[in-house]
Protein backbone atom coordinates (compact mmCIF):
# COMPACT_ATOMS: atom_id res chain seq x y z
CA UNK A 1 0.00 0.00 0.00
CA UNK A 2 1.31 3.49 -1.03
CA UNK A 3 0.28 6.26 0.78
CA UNK A 4 0.86 10.24 0.40
CA UNK A 5 4.10 9.59 2.78
CA UNK A 6 5.39 6.54 1.22
CA UNK A 7 5.01 3.10 1.35
CA UNK A 8 2.46 1.79 4.77
CA UNK A 9 2.15 -1.97 5.97
CA UNK A 10 5.24 -4.60 6.35
CA UNK A 11 8.08 -5.21 4.16
CA UNK A 12 9.02 -8.57 5.14
CA UNK A 13 12.72 -8.76 4.47
CA UNK A 14 14.93 -12.20 3.99
CA UNK A 15 17.62 -10.37 5.95
CA UNK A 16 20.89 -11.46 4.38
CA UNK A 17 24.27 -12.39 6.40
CA UNK A 18 26.74 -10.01 7.49
CA UNK A 19 23.87 -7.23 7.70
CA UNK A 20 22.43 -5.95 11.05
CA UNK A 21 19.04 -4.98 11.45
CA UNK A 22 19.82 -1.44 11.44
CA UNK A 23 21.84 -2.13 8.06
CA UNK A 24 18.68 -3.20 7.08
CA UNK A 25 16.27 -0.33 8.08
CA UNK A 26 19.29 2.06 6.76
CA UNK A 27 19.35 0.66 3.23
CA UNK A 28 15.21 0.62 2.89
CA UNK A 29 15.46 4.39 4.12
CA UNK A 30 18.01 5.12 1.06
CA UNK A 31 15.88 3.21 -1.38
CA UNK A 32 12.47 3.95 -0.40
CA UNK A 33 13.29 7.32 -0.14
CA UNK A 34 11.45 7.02 3.13
CA UNK A 35 12.55 7.73 7.10
CA UNK A 36 9.50 6.18 8.86
CA UNK A 37 10.55 2.37 9.24
CA UNK A 38 10.80 0.61 12.05
CA UNK A 39 11.47 -3.51 12.71
CA UNK A 40 10.36 -6.23 14.88
CA UNK A 41 13.01 -8.92 16.35
CA UNK A 42 16.65 -7.52 15.59
CA UNK A 43 18.82 -10.52 13.79
CA UNK A 44 22.39 -10.53 14.99
CA UNK A 45 24.73 -10.01 11.53
CA UNK A 46 25.70 -13.43 11.44
CA UNK A 47 22.01 -14.12 11.26
CA UNK A 48 19.79 -14.59 7.95
CA UNK A 49 15.88 -14.72 7.23
CA UNK A 50 12.53 -13.11 8.38
CA UNK A 51 12.69 -9.50 9.55
CA UNK A 52 9.22 -7.87 9.39
CA UNK A 53 9.91 -3.84 8.74
CA UNK A 54 7.11 -1.97 9.35
CA UNK A 55 6.71 1.34 7.06
CA UNK A 56 4.73 4.65 7.24
CA UNK A 57 2.11 4.40 9.62
CA UNK A 58 2.25 1.01 10.47
CA UNK A 59 5.23 1.57 12.63
CA UNK A 60 2.86 2.78 14.92
CA UNK A 61 2.16 -1.17 15.44
CA UNK A 62 5.64 -2.22 16.39
CA UNK A 63 6.32 -3.65 20.04
CA UNK A 64 2.19 -3.93 20.67
CA UNK A 65 1.86 -7.31 18.03
CA UNK A 66 -0.53 -9.98 19.08
CA UNK A 67 2.48 -12.63 17.87
CA UNK A 68 6.00 -12.63 18.56
CA UNK A 69 7.00 -15.76 18.44
CA UNK A 70 9.75 -16.88 16.30
CA UNK A 71 11.62 -20.11 14.39
CA UNK A 72 14.61 -20.55 13.94
CA UNK A 73 17.38 -23.38 12.12
CA UNK A 74 20.77 -23.49 13.96
CA UNK A 75 23.70 -24.81 13.16
CA UNK A 76 26.12 -25.98 15.57
CA UNK A 77 29.65 -27.24 16.38
CA UNK A 78 30.41 -29.52 20.01
CA UNK A 79 33.55 -29.09 21.37
CA UNK A 80 34.16 -24.84 21.76
CA UNK A 81 32.95 -22.31 24.05
CA UNK A 82 33.27 -19.58 22.93
CA UNK A 83 32.54 -15.32 24.17
CA UNK A 84 29.86 -14.66 22.01
CA UNK A 85 28.83 -18.26 22.01
CA UNK A 86 28.66 -18.23 18.60
CA UNK A 87 31.41 -19.24 15.71
CA UNK A 88 32.32 -15.14 15.34
CA UNK A 89 33.55 -14.72 18.77
CA UNK A 90 36.97 -15.64 20.06
CA UNK A 91 37.26 -19.19 21.32
CA UNK A 92 38.03 -19.56 24.95
CA UNK A 93 37.92 -23.55 25.07
CA UNK A 94 38.33 -26.33 23.44
CA UNK A 95 36.90 -29.48 24.79
CA UNK A 96 36.85 -33.12 23.05
CA UNK A 97 33.59 -34.11 22.36
CA UNK A 98 33.95 -38.08 20.95
CA UNK A 99 31.01 -40.44 22.04
CA UNK A 100 28.56 -37.39 21.98
CA UNK A 101 25.71 -38.97 20.43
CA UNK A 102 22.25 -37.98 18.85
CA UNK A 103 20.55 -39.40 22.28
CA UNK A 104 22.55 -37.17 24.24
CA UNK A 105 21.75 -34.51 22.50
CA UNK A 106 18.20 -34.38 22.24
CA UNK A 107 17.65 -35.46 25.87
CA UNK A 108 19.59 -32.24 26.89
CA UNK A 109 17.16 -29.55 24.79
CA UNK A 110 14.51 -27.96 26.84
CA UNK A 111 11.10 -27.39 26.38
CA UNK A 112 8.18 -25.23 27.83
CA UNK A 113 8.93 -21.84 30.44
CA UNK A 114 12.65 -21.98 31.32
CA UNK A 115 14.75 -19.43 32.74
CA UNK A 116 17.67 -17.69 30.35
CA UNK A 117 20.77 -15.98 31.25
CA UNK A 118 20.56 -13.04 28.82
CA UNK A 119 24.46 -13.33 26.88
CA UNK A 120 27.53 -10.58 27.60
CA UNK A 121 27.24 -9.92 23.93
CA UNK A 122 23.69 -8.81 23.56
CA UNK A 123 21.49 -5.48 23.87
CA UNK A 124 19.82 -5.77 27.27
CA UNK A 125 20.95 -3.34 29.35
CA UNK A 126 22.19 -3.54 32.68
CA UNK A 127 22.61 -0.24 34.70
CA UNK A 128 21.93 1.50 31.77
CA UNK A 129 24.37 0.34 29.51
CA UNK A 130 24.23 -2.32 26.87
CA UNK A 131 25.77 -5.45 27.87
CA UNK A 132 27.59 -5.66 24.79
CA UNK A 133 29.20 -2.66 25.45
CA UNK A 134 30.41 -3.44 28.53
CA UNK A 135 31.40 -6.85 26.86
CA UNK A 136 33.88 -5.04 24.84
CA UNK A 137 35.39 -3.17 26.88
CA UNK A 138 36.31 -6.74 28.86
CA UNK A 139 33.69 -6.83 31.74
CA UNK A 140 31.81 -8.92 32.64
CA UNK A 141 28.43 -8.42 35.07
CA UNK A 142 25.83 -9.71 36.93
CA UNK A 143 22.65 -10.53 34.60
CA UNK A 144 19.73 -11.59 35.80
CA UNK A 145 17.73 -14.77 34.28
CA UNK A 146 14.61 -14.03 32.15
CA UNK A 147 11.76 -16.49 31.26
CA UNK A 148 11.66 -17.44 27.85
CA UNK A 149 9.33 -20.58 26.25
CA UNK A 150 10.65 -23.12 24.13
CA UNK A 151 8.05 -24.54 22.06
CA UNK A 152 9.98 -27.15 20.67
CA UNK A 153 13.82 -27.52 19.75
CA UNK A 154 14.48 -30.65 17.75
CA UNK A 155 18.18 -31.83 16.78
CA UNK A 156 17.66 -32.39 13.02
CA UNK A 157 21.24 -33.18 12.07
CA UNK A 158 24.28 -34.57 13.52
CA UNK A 159 27.47 -35.62 12.30
CA UNK A 160 29.00 -37.49 15.44
CA UNK A 161 32.76 -37.65 14.11
CA UNK A 162 32.66 -33.81 13.44
CA UNK A 163 30.35 -32.52 15.98
CA UNK A 164 28.76 -30.34 14.33
CA UNK A 165 24.37 -30.03 13.40
CA UNK A 166 21.55 -28.20 13.53
CA UNK A 167 18.44 -27.60 15.16
CA UNK A 168 15.53 -26.09 14.48
CA UNK A 169 13.87 -23.74 17.54
CA UNK A 170 10.18 -22.46 17.75
CA UNK A 171 10.09 -20.38 20.76
CA UNK A 172 8.69 -16.83 22.24
CA UNK A 173 9.40 -13.28 22.04
CA UNK A 174 13.39 -12.58 24.03
CA UNK A 175 14.89 -15.69 23.29
CA UNK A 176 18.66 -15.91 22.47
CA UNK A 177 19.16 -19.18 20.28
CA UNK A 178 22.81 -18.90 20.99
CA UNK A 179 22.61 -19.09 24.45
CA UNK A 180 20.25 -22.77 24.01
CA UNK A 181 23.43 -23.84 22.12
CA UNK A 182 25.95 -22.56 24.55
CA UNK A 183 23.62 -24.23 27.44
CA UNK A 184 23.15 -27.16 25.59
CA UNK A 185 26.81 -27.70 25.30
CA UNK A 186 27.40 -26.69 29.09
CA UNK A 187 24.68 -29.47 29.83
CA UNK A 188 26.97 -32.29 27.67
CA UNK A 189 29.99 -30.93 29.00
CA UNK A 190 31.15 -30.68 25.78
CA UNK A 191 30.56 -27.32 25.10
CA UNK A 192 28.94 -25.94 21.69
CA UNK A 193 28.63 -22.71 19.65
CA UNK A 194 26.37 -21.76 17.26
CA UNK A 195 27.83 -21.68 13.57
CA UNK A 196 25.10 -20.84 11.83
CA UNK A 197 21.11 -19.33 12.05
CA UNK A 198 18.10 -18.30 9.67
CA UNK A 199 14.67 -17.58 10.98
CA UNK A 200 11.94 -18.95 9.33
CA UNK A 201 8.91 -17.26 11.05
CA UNK A 202 8.25 -14.31 13.15
CA UNK A 203 5.22 -12.05 14.00
CA UNK A 204 3.33 -14.61 12.00
CA UNK A 205 5.32 -14.17 8.67
CA UNK A 206 7.28 -16.69 6.87
CA UNK A 207 10.73 -17.05 4.86
CA UNK A 208 8.05 -17.78 1.68
CA UNK A 209 6.47 -14.03 1.77
CA UNK A 210 9.85 -12.35 2.53
CA UNK A 211 11.87 -10.61 -0.33
CA UNK A 212 15.40 -10.48 -0.43
CA UNK A 213 17.24 -7.05 -0.14
CA UNK A 214 18.25 -7.36 -4.34
CA UNK A 215 14.17 -7.93 -5.19
CA UNK A 216 12.84 -4.92 -3.10
CA UNK A 217 15.96 -2.78 -4.52
CA UNK A 218 14.67 -3.82 -8.07
CA UNK A 219 11.15 -2.64 -7.11
CA UNK A 220 11.58 0.11 -6.06
CA UNK A 221 14.12 1.22 -9.34
CA UNK A 222 10.68 0.20 -11.22
CA UNK A 223 8.77 2.00 -9.30
CA UNK A 224 6.58 -1.36 -7.94
CA UNK A 225 7.60 -1.53 -4.53
CA UNK A 226 4.36 -1.02 -3.22
CA UNK A 227 3.15 -4.38 -4.69
CA UNK A 228 6.03 -6.48 -1.87
CA UNK A 229 4.23 -4.79 0.34
CA UNK A 230 2.13 -6.70 3.44
CA UNK A 231 -0.87 -4.91 4.71
CA UNK A 232 -0.80 -4.24 8.48
CA UNK A 233 -3.58 -6.08 9.28
CA UNK A 234 -1.79 -9.22 8.41
CA UNK A 235 0.09 -8.98 11.48
CA UNK A 236 -2.92 -9.12 13.74
CA UNK A 237 -4.63 -12.15 11.62
CA UNK A 238 -4.84 -14.19 15.19
CA UNK A 239 -7.34 -11.56 16.93
CA UNK A 240 -11.29 -11.87 16.68
CA UNK A 241 -12.42 -9.48 14.19
CA UNK A 242 -14.60 -6.70 15.38
CA UNK A 243 -16.58 -4.62 12.41
CA UNK A 244 -17.80 -1.24 13.04
CA UNK A 245 -20.23 0.43 11.09
CA UNK A 246 -19.68 3.95 10.13
CA UNK A 247 -20.87 5.85 12.87
CA UNK A 248 -18.90 3.61 15.07
CA UNK A 249 -15.62 4.10 12.68
CA UNK A 250 -16.22 7.84 13.53
CA UNK A 251 -15.98 7.26 17.07
CA UNK A 252 -13.10 5.11 17.46
CA UNK A 253 -11.11 6.81 15.21
CA UNK A 254 -12.05 9.59 17.83
CA UNK A 255 -10.38 7.29 20.48
CA UNK A 256 -14.36 6.97 22.08
CA UNK A 257 -15.22 4.44 24.10
CA UNK A 258 -17.97 2.09 22.39
CA UNK A 259 -21.10 0.75 24.83
CA UNK A 260 -20.84 -3.18 24.30
CA UNK A 261 -24.37 -3.47 24.85
CA UNK A 262 -24.55 -2.13 21.44
CA UNK A 263 -21.91 -4.26 19.77
CA UNK A 264 -24.38 -7.09 20.88
CA UNK A 265 -22.98 -10.53 19.32
CA UNK A 266 -20.09 -8.88 17.08
CA UNK A 267 -18.19 -8.08 20.92
CA UNK A 268 -17.64 -11.62 22.02
CA UNK A 269 -15.82 -13.38 24.66
CA UNK A 270 -12.17 -12.21 23.79
CA UNK A 271 -9.98 -10.16 25.07
CA UNK A 272 -8.80 -8.07 22.34
CA UNK A 273 -10.08 -6.98 19.14
CA UNK A 274 -8.61 -6.46 15.79
CA UNK A 275 -11.10 -3.22 14.72
CA UNK A 276 -12.13 -2.64 10.99
CA UNK A 277 -14.24 -0.04 10.52
CA UNK A 278 -16.49 1.23 7.30
CA UNK A 279 -15.59 2.33 5.01
CA UNK A 280 -11.60 2.65 6.15
CA UNK A 281 -11.29 -1.10 6.41
CA UNK A 282 -8.25 -2.02 9.20
CA UNK A 283 -8.80 0.65 12.13
CA UNK A 284 -6.56 -0.94 14.75
CA UNK A 285 -7.15 -2.84 18.00
CA UNK A 286 -9.42 -2.73 21.07
CA UNK A 287 -10.07 -4.51 24.59
CA UNK A 288 -13.20 -4.46 25.74
CA UNK A 289 -13.60 -3.23 29.94
CA UNK A 290 -16.70 -5.63 31.04
CA UNK A 291 -17.03 -4.04 33.97
CA UNK A 292 -17.62 -0.63 32.93
CA UNK A 293 -19.38 -2.01 29.84
CA UNK A 294 -17.50 -0.53 27.14
CA UNK A 295 -14.99 -1.63 24.48
CA UNK A 296 -11.62 0.88 24.67
CA UNK A 297 -9.54 1.80 21.48
CA UNK A 298 -5.93 0.43 22.96
CA UNK A 299 -4.01 1.59 19.80
CA UNK A 300 -5.31 3.49 16.48
CA UNK A 301 -3.47 1.99 13.36
CA UNK A 302 -6.13 3.27 11.21
CA UNK A 303 -4.72 5.30 7.90
CA UNK A 304 -4.97 8.48 7.49
CA UNK A 305 -7.95 9.94 5.40
CA UNK A 306 -7.60 11.73 1.95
Amino acid sequence: MKGADGLSGILIVDKPAGWTSFDVIGKLRGVLHQRRLGHAGTLDPMATGVLPVFAGYATRACGMLPSEDKAYTADFRLGQISDTQDSTGTVLETRPFSGITADDITSVLPAGEIDQLPPMYSAVKVGGKKLYELARAGKEVARTPRRIMIYEMLLTAFDPSTGEGQLTVSCGKGTYVRTLVHDMGQALGCGAVMTGLRRTAACGFTEAQSHTLEAIIAAAEAGTADTLVTPLEAAFASLPALRLDARETDLYRNGVKLPLAGLGDRAADAARYAVFGDPDGFLGTAVPDREEGVLRVERNLSAPRA
